[in-house]
Order: C-alpha cells, then structure tokens, then sequence
C-alpha cells in the first residue's frame, strides 16, 4: 500500500519508512531495561497505520528474525541501550506475590481441613494472617513467609483427631 507524504510528487512505502524491514517494539518511555513488546516485519504488512516510526524501533537483522528458537522468541527478549538483550522481568511487587500466595493457602487449608468441617492447625493461621497482612499492607515485610508443610499438616490433623475420637475399644471374646 502506497502513502504520500506531505510532497505529493514522494510516494512512501513500507520500505521507504521501514528501511530495516524486520524490527522489536519496545516501550520507549519505561525503565531500561525493558521487555520487547512486539516484532514487525513491516515490509509484510499491508498497512504500517499505527505503528511506531521506525526510529522509535529496534531494527532486526534477518538472520537475527529468522532465528525463533533463542533471539525473536516469545518472551525472554528486552531493550537495553538500544541494543536486544536477554531479559528477565522483574518479579511483581510482594503484596501482590502475598495476594497470590493467600489465594492458593486459603485453597490449600480448604481442601486439607475446611472442607472436612475441621479448623486449620495455628501454624496454617499464622501463616494466613501474615501473608493477608503483607498483601494489604499492613505489613511491609521484604519476603513472604514460609508456608508450611501441607503432609505434615494433614498427617498431624489426622493424628489428633483418631486421638481424640471416644471409640470403646472392642475386646474379643473366647
């Protein structure tokens, strides 16, 4: 598809606007550095309407495009000093680990005593309260507690309630 500029008489086209023809998008505006978000091979396109210009983008040799398995893969992929680098993001804020890791013990301590009609042990409690408080800020911890252990949990909740139970034992007779 052809595009004018503001000189009629200079008609641009995709590879006039995208020399390079392979390129990553990346958020000019966030942190380096910073995850590719998208990759273009402009020249395939039957519009460039809504792409970044191309000086706003990370041009891409086509051996490097052609290479899916360890340079334009899904993910793993960022800009630094416009340069493609291997990334790792980030890990998410620790409220947000906290809210996450909440989800799955209150599931946890569901399927191991709640559904049973049973209260968790003090240690599932202590354990719940800390991450609630960590996940709405109330406490400003720099690491998440340590779970515990789900067998050892179950195993103890069983143990104590055979012990607890008033079964007669039953004697054989002769």
């Amino acid at each position: 598809m052809q595009t004018t500029t503001d000189n009629p008489e200079t008609p641009t086209t995709p590879q006039t606007l995208y020399p390079a023809r392979y390129y990553a998008g990346y958020d000019t505006t966030a942190p380096q550095p910073a995850p590719v978000l998208a990759w273009y091979d402009t020249w395939g396109m039957s519009t460039t309407d809504g792409l970044p210009p191309a000086a706003q983008l990370i041009p891409v040799t086509e051996q490097d495009w052609q290479n899916t398995t360890t340079f334009r893969s899904p993910a793993g992929r960022g800009v630094q000093d416009g340069k493609i680098i291997d990334y790792s993001p980030p890990p998410p804020p620790l409220a947000q680990q906290a809210q996450r890791q909440l989800q799955q013990a209150a599931s946890t301590t569901w399927s191991l005593y709640g559904m049973y009609g049973e209260s968790p042990p003090a240690v599932w409690q202590s354990y719940l309260q800390a991450l609630r408080r960590i996940a709405t800020g109330a406490d400003t911890s720099i690491s998440l507690p340590a779970a515990p252990a789900t067998q050892d949990a179950a195993t103890d909740s069983a143990s104590a309630n055979t012990a607890s139970t008033d079964t007669p034992s039953v004697q054989a007779q002769a």
